[in-house]
Formats: structure tokens, C-alpha cells, sequence
């Protein structure tokens, strides 16, 4: 056995145990790496001191594991890009709070992995250091903008990553991946020394093989931070004491399976036959009608959340890419991607003087109406199903000149990223042909990130799609 195969859970307990040493667990990651990254092209920075932190953390709850992180978290030591070429050389001189927090609990940051240049996109393909491939197929996008955390996990780089997620970028390169993706409630991680891309979205989250291992991680980033005035001082359970409860007597409704670009595809019939999983394990589960307008009972078309997701997302992000001018970073403004540019240049135009008030006040207004429909919803439901994502990951190449294409990849996942409640994606269905699996995602209100955890493992545990719980 591989022992970068392991996952969180079984690599602590088998290291605890003295069953197998650091050095075995980080030889064979290692040598992972130097097999497959020259063509994966998932990590852009690895630390070589890694194992010799590693092997000085036996006694810390995570006992040293190797986790690969995001390139747009600040890493003291280590270079962060943002896979941008304006940061190309920049190493930070304090850590963000998510890899603090991790260092603490006995984590080690192996290296630095590829996404969108400043997450603009859906496919990890805007990267100015080159497009990663998905590791289950390599003629296929990883998603994004966290693709190479989620392609880190899925090909054994690491035994377990972290992520960030503004609207679908935990969720969708974990469906796309096969792998497990928690996009936590907003304000329950720290965004401190993370590169801001929506500030009023922007979630980091753990992206592990198993719903246990995003579990164990999610206990240690989450909490209140005095760096970050948009965390809250809820205090933070242990989420794997939970996990085995099971499902029975919680109702969870199905979501936007009557939608024209889910309807009859292998995706309905992915969430279906889970629906029918949750009903064998006890749970009460219905069919929520989608509607064009507000309607209790009803779930919001989520159409609309694409051009409130663009007007909101656009205009943060021309905020915060304004501080990268040439004096603090070396590189000045040309280097911006054509991406960025657009970006910004819409950003700024809905926030100008006479078109605010049009374009940036109506759609605050708008993403006012998804979080009272999660809000009605939640009255009755204690969890909501989807998918993350309309189909399969999509091929190389597939988002080249379309503007919105992470939009449209991410409109099943945008209302609930604009409501700020809590999602967590695991494999519910892979395609025989390509090897490329779906995702479902299960939605509860904020702070219910236990609910979620909760279902996804007996989900998990009832089915055989994740190759890691078997094993």
C-alpha cells in the first residue's frame, strides 16, 4: 500500500500508532508528486522542509500531516501568487489565519496549489502558470477556482487541502474531482491573509477524500478571529462528534431537478436515487417546485443569482485588485489578465456615480430574495439537495472566449453562496466511459455546517462512490 493514499483520518491514527513513520508517508506523497505534477501542473510551490516540521508534530492533533493550500492564502515562508504573474516572486511576511490555525493543530503546508489567476473562473484554466488537468481524466477541466486543491486530493498529492469558495469554487472542482468540498456558512472561517476576491462571499473551506477528514480539518479553521470583523463569536463544536447520528426523522427537500438544464440528465438521476438513499436511512424527502418568483414552499430560480452573482462579484473585485498599482508588489497593472481587466472594468462602471443605484443596489436588493427563500425553506427543511454543478467536468479548452462560463457552471451553487449558508459537495455518481464522477450537494441554514457533515456521511458510508471509504 501507498501510504499517500491514506486518508486524514487513517494517516493520523496510523502514525499515532507508530504504525508508519513521517518519513514514509512524505517519501511516498513525494514521489507522487514528481510522478504525476509535471503533467497534473497542480502545485506551484512545495516547501522542502516539510518533513522536517512534520516530524516534530507527532503529539499535535493532526500529527504532522501534509495538507496542500490554495495559492491566495498568505504563507509565511512560502511564495503566494495568486497564480497571477503581478505577484510572481512575492513571499508574504505573516500568515494567514486558516494556515496558522492549521500550523498549530499540527498541520504542515506541503505547497502551494495552481487556480484562476486571483480565482476569476471555473476551471482553474485563467492560471497564468498554465492550465491544471483533472486527475481523473487528464483531457478534462479540475473546475475551479480551486482546482488544484480539489486535483491535489483526488490524485494523492497530499492527504488533505484547503480551498476557497466565492460562489461554487470548493463545491465544483470537488464534484468534478471526485473528491469531498465543505463551503462553510460566511463569517465562520477567517478570511484574514486571504487575497480578497469578494469580500462579501469569499469563503475558505477544507477539501479532504473523506467527509470525516473535511471534519477533523473544519474543527481546527473554524472560530471567531479579531483580524476579520465579518467572523462571528459562535462557539465551534467538535464536528466529528456528530458525524454518525445518521439522518432518520430530518426532511431534506430536492432542489432545481425541474430545471431545463438539469431535467433527464444523468445529474437528476444522480440526486434522485440519492434522495432515495437518504429515504432508505430514515430521512423524509421531497421534490421543492422551482419558481420564477418568491413563493414560500418554492425554491428560487437561480437564473437570476447569475446576474446578481456578476454585478455584486465584478464590483468587489475592482476594490480589491485597486491596491495591486506597481508600488507594493514590483509588478504594475499591464500584467493584469484579460480576465482581471474585464473584471475590474465592469466592477468599476456598476459602481460609478448614476449606474449604482441601477446595476449594484438593485442586485444587493435581488440577493436579498434568495436568502429569505433559504430562509422560508429552512422553516420546513432541515437540509435542501442539489449538485454543484449542471453535468460532468467539462473538457480542456471548453471555457475559452465565453465570459460567463464559470457563472453558468456555477448557477445551482450561486443563490446559496449569495445567502451565505452553509454546502458541502461528496461523489454521488461516476460516468463509466470517462471516469468522471457528479457531486451532490447537501445546503443547511448558517451555522448548521453539523447537519450537513452529518448527512454526508451516512450518505458516504450507505454508498460505494467514494473510493477512499472503502479502502
Amino acid at each position: 500500500m501507498k501510504f499517500n493514499t491514506l486518508t486524514l483520518s487513517q494517516a493520523v491514527e496510523k502514525l499515532k500508532a507508530k504504525a508508519i513513520s513521517h518519513a514514509e508517508l512524505y517519501h511516498d506523497i513525494y514521489e507522487a508528486i514528481a510522478e504525476k505534477n509535471g503533467e497534473l501542473n497542480i502545485y506551484l510551490s512545495i516547501d522542502d522542509d516539510a518533513l522536517k516540521k512534520a516530524q516534530k508534530l507527532l503529539d499535535t492533533p493532526l500529527a504532522g500531516i501534509p495538507i496542500a493550500v490554495k495559492d491566495n492564502f498568505l504563507t509565511s515562508g512560502l511564495p503566494v501568487t495568486a497564480a497571477t504573474k503581478l505577484l510572481e516572486g512575492y513571499v508574504p511576511h505573516y500568515e494567514s489565519t486558516v494556515t496558522k490555525k492549521l500550523k498549530e493543530a499540527g498541520g504542515v503546508v506541503l505547497g502551494k496549489t495552481n487556480m484562476d489567476a486571483w480565482a476569476h473562473g471555473a476551471s482553474t484554466e485563467t492560471s497564468d502558470f498554465g492550465t491544471t488537468k483533472n486527475p481523473r481524466n487528464t483531457k478534462y477541466s479540475p473546475g475551479g477556482s480551486s482546482g488544484g486543491s480539489a486535483a491535489s486530493v483526488a490524485a494523492n498529492l497530499c492527504v488533505a487541502a484547503i480551498g476557497t469558495e466565492t460562489a461554487g469554487s470548493i463545491r465544483q472542482p470537488a464534484s468534478w474531482c471526485g473528491v469531498v468540498g465543505l463551503k462553510p456558512t460566511y463569517g465562520r472561517v477567517s478570511r484574514y491573509g486571504v487575497i480578497a476576491m469578494a469580500s462579501s462571499t469569499d469563503s475558505p473551506g477544507p477539501i479532504g477524500k473523506t467527509v470525516e477528514d473535511c471534519a477533523m480539518i473544519f474543527n481546527h479553521i473554524a472560530g471567531k478571529d479579531p483580524f476579520d470583523g465579518t467572523t462571528v463569536p459562535k462557539p465551534v463544536p467538535d464536528y466529528t462528534n456528530n458525524l454518525k447520528k445518521g439522518v432518520k426523522g430530518m426532511k431534506m427537500g430536492i432542489c432545481y431537478m425541474d430545471h431545463p438544464k438539469i431535467t433527464g440528465t444523468d445529474v437528476a438521476h444522480a440526486i434522485e436515487k440519492a434522495g432515495k438513499v437518504f429515504e432508505e436511512l430514515g430521512a423524509h424527502v421531497d421534490i421543492v417546485p422551482m419558481s420564477r418568483v418568491l413563493q414560500p414552499g418554492k425554491v428560487f430560480i437561480p437564473d437570476y443569482a447569475i446576474g446578481v452573482y456578476t454585478v455584486v462579484q465584478r464590483s468587489e473585485v475592482s476594490s480589491n485588485l485597486a491596491r495591486y498599482d506597481g508600488i507594493r508588489y514590483g509588478n504594475d497593472r499591464s500584467i493584469f489578465s484579460h480576465e482581471a481587466q474585464n473584471r475590474i472594468m465592469l466592477g468599476t462602471f456598476t459602481l460609478t456615480k448614476g449606474y449604482a443605484d441601477r446595476y449594484y443596489v438593485h442586485a444587493q436588493q435581488v440577493r436579498t430574495l434568495y436568502r429569505k427563500n433559504y430562509s422560508n425553506l429552512f422553516t420546513t427543511y432541515d437540509l435542501l439537495l442539489s449538485t454543484p454543478s449542471p453535468g460532468y467536468a467539462l473538457p480542456i479548452g471548453a471555457s475559452s472566449g465565453d465570459p460567463l462560463f464559470g457563472e453558468l457552471q456555477d448557477i445551482l451553487v450561486e443563490p446559496s453562496s449569495l445567502a451565505g449558508i452553509t454546502g458541502i459537495s461528496i461523489p454521488c455518481w461516476i460516468d463509466a466511459k470517462t471516469n468522471l464522477t457528479l457531486g451532490l450537494n447537501i445546503m443547511a441554514d448558517q451555522w448548521q455546517e453539523e447537519k450537513v457533515l452529518q448527512a454526508a456521511y451516512a450518505f458516504e458510508q450507505a454508498t460505494d462512490w467514494n473510493p477512499w471509504v472503502k479502502s
